[in-house]
């Protein structure tokens, strides 16, 4: 998500993993100050409602595999345009960033709850776990497994105790096959979060042989995290307790 917050600074602003009141304080307070809001199609429209009543609002909708995304050298254009106009603009990421930095226009990143750790955390999953899993790999799946710009060490990642693959919907299978191809177990535990944080999150849990089958039946058309790892064992007990607490009185 992109913003401007003061004459002629871009605040590169994450605005969480979905829900709304997961954007940080910080993250807020910029949006609701801004003289434009550079926004994506995962903004929620709630926070929309933030934004200042004299603010320019502009949807820059970037969406893998979308017809009628916006082109990422469009987004940049726009960025540098209102800056230079002097406006307080709140915008999107690291591509962003460096585009900025070329064009000499001033800017600060202000980072939010990542997804990996907000769709895990609500999908009673943790990221690691001193027993399980002391250690994490962020991963991007966009990129087809089989494709050359795909440049993944999969033999690294099957050593890992875990790993979460961003923007990979299309691609759990394949994943699937190249981790246990490189000797990652076949009953490694894996899920694949679908809207995390959100009213309509779903959650398919499988082993890394069924992973793909499962995802696939699942239909999943949000945005999506996958994860594998023994760590996704931790969710069934997890969520009894967290529902054990809820019920209880204070």
């Amino acid at each position: 998500m992109s913003r401007v917050a003061s004459a002629g600074v871009v605040y590169l602003v994450g605005a969480g993993p979905g829900s709304p009141d997961l954007i940080t304080v910080r993250g807020l307070r910029l949006l609701r100050s801004a003289d434009v809001v550079l926004h994506d199609a995962l903004l929620s429209p709630e926070l929309l409602e933030e934004v200042g009543p004299h603010a320019e609002v502009v949807s820059v909708a970037k969406r893998g595999y979308c017809v009628g995304s916006t082109r990422q050298e469009t987004i940049h254009e726009l960025m540098v345009r209102y800056a230079r106009a002097g406006k307080c603009v709140f915008g999107r990421g690291g591509e962003e960033a460096e585009a900025l930095a070329a064009a000499g226009i001033p800017y600060e990143i202000v980072p939010g709850v990542t997804s990996a750790s907000g769709a895990l955390a609500a999908a009673g999953i943790p990221l690691t776990h001193r027993a399980a899993g002391q250690a994490v790999a962020l991963v991007t799946g966009h990129h087809d497994p089989d494709a050359p710009d795909c440049t993944l060490d999969w033999d690294a990642l099957a050593r890992l105790p875990g790993a979460v693959f961003y923007m990979a919907v299309r691609h759990v299978a394949k994943i699937a096959e190249r981790l246990r191809g490189s000797g990652l177990s076949s009953d490694t535990p894996a899920a694949v979060i679908e809207s995390g944080t959100l009213p309509g999150q779903r959650v398919f849990v499988a082993d890394l042989a069924d992973i793909g089958r499962v995802a696939d039946e699942a239909r999943i058309t949000g945005p999506a995290v996958f994860v594998v790892g023994e760590v996704v064992r931790f969710r069934e007990k997890l969520l009894s307790l967290t529902a054990s607490c809820e019920g209880a009185s204070v």
